[in-house]
């Protein structure tokens, strides 16, 4: 059996949490979940498979990044089959993860099921509890506030600020859009758009006179300065940035595969085409 992820009682108040989540309808044992843990645990066992077997925790690693990305890619789509297909690779994803814990004795996949359960219900004390909460920003808010106690309650960790509990095993546009936002609810932040504007073109200035001086150091530095900005401008006018550039992405995609045909089409490649035709080609794929 696992060791359980709980914490200990924050305060009195648990006891309207446990009141409210026992009004929450029950549902159904979800068969199909359960089959799922089996063949894993069937496919790790003994004369499974040879290749799930020799699977390890930084192994893995790799194809839950795949699989995430492969969650997004399907919703950029709005491939609703397609999704439903890759949520459930995801989640073979968590499946594995706990069944290789359950093996070492670590935990097993109803601790992880416990775990978030009682987070949610700790975490919204204006739903499951006597708080009260009119925005989601206040709900972020007092979120941020539990996850700060429940680090306390744990104990033994060196860093306790704001920005700690903010990992930096992530990407670092991921990682920018998550320090930035706690630094906002908690007071640290520009008045509007205005101030971010006038910061983005003091630090576009930087860069260009980091290029002047060919400083690779300071060009990297300045760079990033941009990045961040740019950043802090997204959440401004509450687009994701990820999302944003994956748009981005895509649409050059399209574009360039333009620019790919019509030059097939003439027996040319990008490569050996001048660039003025190029452009012409580029523009039309706009249309």
């Amino acid at each position: 059996m696992g060791r359980g992820l709980r914490y200990p009682p924050m305060s009195s108040s648990n006891e309207s949490n446990i009141a409210a989540e026992a009004s929450i309808p029950s549902i159904p044992s979800n068969a199909g979940f359960q089959r799922l843990v089996e063949i894993m645990a069937r496919l790790r066992a003994p004369g499974g498979c040879p290749w799930d077997r020799e699977q390890t925790f930084d192994s893995i690693k790799p194809y839950t990044l795949e699989e995430t990305y492969e969650v997004l890619d399907a919703i950029d789509r709005r491939d609703w089959d397609e999704l439903a297909a890759e949520l459930g690779d995801f989640m073979l994803q968590a499946v594995f993860f706990a069944q290789m814990a359950s093996e070492q004795g670590l935990f097993n996949i109803n601790d992880c099921l416990d775990a978030i359960n009682e987070k949610l219900v700790r975490r919204h004390p204006h739903v499951f509890a006597d708080e009260t909460a009119n925005t989601g920003g206040e709900v972020l808010k007092r979120w941020d506030q539990i996850k700060a106690e429940e680090r306390k309650q744990r104990g033994g960790e060196k860093a306790d600020g704001l920005l700690s509990s903010v990992t930096r095993a992530m990407p670092a546009l991921v990682e920018a859009q998550q320090i930035t936002s706690r630094a906002s609810r908690a007071g640290f932040d520009w008045n509007g758009i205005g101030g971010v504007l006038e910061k983005l073109d003091e630090e576009r200035q930087e860069f260009a006179e980091a290029c002047e001086r060919g400083d690779q150091d300071q060009i990297e530095d300045e760079l990033g300065d941009l990045l961040f900005v740019m950043v802090n401008l997204a959440r401004f006018v509450k687009v994701d940035p990820e999302q944003a550039l994956r748009r981005t992405n895509a649409k050059f995609r399209q574009r360039f595969a333009h620019v790919e045909r019509r030059l097939s089409a003439q027996g040319k490649t990008v490569a050996g085409t001048p660039i003025d035709e190029l452009e012409a080609l580029w523009q039309e794929a706009k249309l």
